[in-house]
């Protein structure tokens, strides 16, 4: 999705990170909350990107796991024989959430629909510090032919950046599917942090809906705020995907609503099981897989929860930024091999 980094060096990156980090096994009954279910639902978004797990303590579980029978119990039942509770970082956690946009657009510029969605363009490569947003909103990239598609709305079109995977609704009736195609090398700055530096708001008042209300509001101030953050999303059409199937995540497949994690790689592995225990206004305890990445994901215990698609789930992703902990369920041999048993 938005999120993407080769699968080896992914693999690379979890090994060592998580090696570098505090490792602590606790037992099941520590999870608060796992006898309430859901793991049948878990096992299933696991099972989505399982096969891709080809290091040797993953491929003995995943052989397994396509023939546990279809209920809770047993879903449970699989991961407490296979896998076992692992802390890595010191906790607390930081949960924010995601999900995907759905825009308006149109597929020529028009007065209304004047705010483009680029395509990656052919010379930028991977690494490489390609022009800034502010640089590309000023027409960096204009009359090149690179427009998928004109949004009506420019703060849509800078949190479809954020998100990184996306809907449009066209003028015709259409529906196309956005996904990930690369970025300009520039780091992410969060928006959000400038506007408590310079005393917009404070901390506790920041969310989403703040961010796109006061944009809005003050379009000269609110465009210098978008720009703070110099990272630009490249987008490609992604052609076959049903609509109830989630956007594709990092692993290259359909990521499941309240079952997918964007994770920082480095210290937890993608396709792995993680049961996540969130706090705030809506706390949340069930067990998740780790499907996707982010920019601003980073660090052990950091997490971003898919909420799904359209306006009800932007909301609700919108306002979470929620303490708690992550616990990775890691197959028996590779959580020992991480601490020693302790």
């Amino acid at each position: 999705m938005r999120r993407l980094l080769f699968a080896l060096l992914v693999g690379m990156a979890a090994v060592t990170g998580a090696e570098d980090a505090h490792a602590e096994m606790v037992d099941f009954e520590a999870l608060n909350g796992w006898r309430e279910g859901g793991q049948l639902e878990a096992l299933e978004a696991f099972l989505v990107t399982c096969a891709q797990l080809d290091a040797p303590w993953w491929r003995p579980v995943c052989k397994l796991a396509g023939d546990v029978p279809k209920d809770d119990a047993s879903a449970r039942a699989f991961f407490e024989l296979l896998f076992r509770p692992v802390i890595i970082g010191k906790p607390p956690a930081l949960f924010t959430g995601y999900y995907e946009p759905e825009l308006n657009g149109s597929a020529v510029r028009t007065p209304t629909y004047a705010w483009p969605l680029y395509r990656r363009p052919p010379e930028l490569t991977d690494g490489s510090v390609y022009y800034s947003r502010e640089q590309i909103e000023a027409g960096a990239l204009a009359g090149r032919g690179l427009e998928i598609a004109w949004i009506d709305d420019p703060v849509e079109v800078f949190f479809l950046h954020i998100q990184g995977s996306g809907r449009v609704k066209m003028t015709d009736g259409s529906v196309i599917r956005l996904g990930y195609a690369g970025r300009n090398g520039h780091a992410y700055r969060s928006v959000g942090q400038e506007m408590v530096r310079r005393g917009i708001y404070a901390a506790h008042q920041v969310s989403a809906q703040t961010i796109q209300s006061f944009v809005r509001r003050n379009p000269g101030l609110g465009n210098e705020l978008l720009n703070h953050n110099p990272s630009y999303i490249f987008f490609r059409r992604i052609r076959d995907l049903p609509a109830e199937k989630g956007p594709i995540g990092a692993m290259g497949k359909s990521i499941t609503p309240m079952r997918s994690l964007a994770v920082d790689p480095a210290f937890v592995p993608l396709g792995a099981p993680v049961w996540i225990e969130k706090a705030g206004r809506a706390p949340l305890q069930r067990l998740m897989v780790a499907q996707d990445t982010g920019g601003a994901i980073k660090g052990a215990q950091r997490a971003d929860i898919f909420f799904g698609y359209g306006g009800a789930a932007g909301d609700a992703a919108g306002i979470v930024r929620d303490g708690g902990r992550m616990v990775q369920l890691l197959p028996i041999d590779r959580a020992w091999a991480l601490t020693g048993g302790n």
